[in-house]
């Protein structure tokens, strides 16, 4: 009998890359994003602690990184789009003074990846999608800790993720993955008898899926509790962001899919729960704010003072907590099915869902022709061949197959729903 595979996050080990005095060096991927921005608000406020030696950005918001780059005083700055670069040096230099030097810019569709293998401590992924894994394998390659919120990268590469990272050098940032880390701290791996990972419901919430069948893309992006960007917010109101959470609970803490359990709890006070042998359950609870969580990825294993908001319990407050409803919201047993799968199945799944969800914003798809479509695309794409080994090209052939037959089943649906 061989020994289980080591989780990739264990709250009881520290990795620790460049020990020693001072703040820590930290790379933020996705800095002009909702996860990048949250972090350089912590990091201006524990100059102490945290420094920012590079920032990484699509390149949709050039003013912002340049105020970013600045304020941080970076050493280099990174975008994908190669057609920006002229406006952002342009940016650069409206902040910097007169022969002040700028920061090395770094331009195109790997820069975010060689920033990740940069000297640093810290590498945070807040990258949205799935062009989050080779930054993400490039920071463990590197030998960087890494401050993991792109769960994407995690879902749909999980072998070459684990067969790069050491023990204690993945951090989650996800707040669901940030208390199941913190709660998993009070006892030892044999203690565990469940994770709860705790779900808003979202805007939809005790809709049947019948009355699920006419909303609009203005109604999926009304979260009732986070302010996400609209990707993530959509995947939300689907549930897949549950889905994909529950697949990355099993590879970051190695628990079967069977014992990973998913309870919808609207106040998103508590972020997940872990069910110990014993009978008791730790919950960890903050009110809904990500700096929490980020401080958690940055600073472990010490803990940021005010790093986020507090409850008032001088005041009375009701938290609920309701089963899922698996009709209306199948996208959780169906990732539970695609991560029993592995291989490629998961980077199947995430890439249809994100057409999928593009379509729906573009008005191509109903909102249930979401997981509909996404079902459809996992059962084309079959079981993966047993004693397989996933390659990155493996993922990318996956990815590229499962976006273009999506595409090609939401643009029958889009026709067939104009003639009719």
């Amino acid at each position: 009998m061989t020994d289980a595979p080591a989780p990739l996050a264990d709250p009881h080990l520290v990795y620790d890359p460049v020990a020693g005095d001072g703040p820590k060096d930290v790379v933020i991927l996705g800095s002009t994003g909702s996860i990048g921005t949250q972090a350089i608000d912590l990091v201006l406020r524990n100059p102490d602690r945290f420094r920012v030696t590079g920032l990484s950005a699509n390149g949709g918001r050039v003013a912002l990184l340049a105020e970013q780059a600045h304020r941080l005083r970076v050493r280099t700055v990174a975008v994908a789009r190669e057609d920006v670069v002229g406006a952002l040096r342009e940016a650069l230099a409206a902040w910097y003074g007169a022969g002040e030097p700028l920061p090395e810019i770094l331009a195109g569709a790997d820069a975010a990846t060689r920033l990740a293998a940069s000297d640093c401590h810290t590498v945070l992924n807040g990258i949205t999608g799935s062009i989050g894994l080779a930054p993400t394998l490039a920071a463990l390659e590197a030998g960087r800790t890494l401050a993991l919120a792109n769960k994407e990268s995690l879902i749909v590469g999980g072998p070459l993720v684990r067969a790069l990272a050491k023990p204690g050098q993945i951090i989650p940032v996800d707040s669901e993955h940030a208390a199941l880390f913190q709660a998993l701290a009070a006892g030892t791996r044999a203690d565990v008898r469940k994770l709860v990972v705790t779900a808003s419901g979202g805007p939809f919430r005790g809709r049947t899926r019948d009355e699920l069948a006419n909303v609009t893309v203005e109604d999926a992006l009304a979260h009732p509790t986070w302010a996400m960007g609209p990707v993530i917010t959509i995947n939300s109101a689907t549930l897949v962001n549950k889905g994909l959470e529950v697949i990355e609970a099993h590879l970051l803490y190695d628990i079967p899919f069977d014992r990973i359990e998913v309870v919808v709890h609207p106040q998103s006070y508590v972020h997940s729960m872990v069910e110990f042998t014993d009978g008791s359950t730790l919950a960890q609870a903050t009110p809904p704010d990500m700096r929490g969580p980020i401080a958690i990825g940055l600073g472990w294993p010490e803990r940021v003072p005010d790093a986020a908001p507090v409850f008032d319990w001088s005041k009375a407050s009701t938290w609920e907590f309701h089963p899922l409803d698996n009709e209306a919201f199948p996208s959780v047993n169906l990732a539970r099915h695609v991560g029993g799968l592995g291989g490629t199945a998961p980077a199947v799944f995430n890439a249809a869902n994100e057409e999928c969800v593009e379509a729906f914003r573009a008005g191509a798809l109903p909102f249930n022709g979401i997981i509909d479509t996404v079902v459809r695309v996992v059962e084309e794409h079959g079981t993966p061949r047993p004693g397989t080994s996933l390659t990155v090209p493996d993922v990318l052939e996956a990815e590229t197959w499962a976006r273009a037959r999506t595409r090609e089943m939401t643009a029958r649906t889009a026709s067939a729903e104009a003639r009719a």
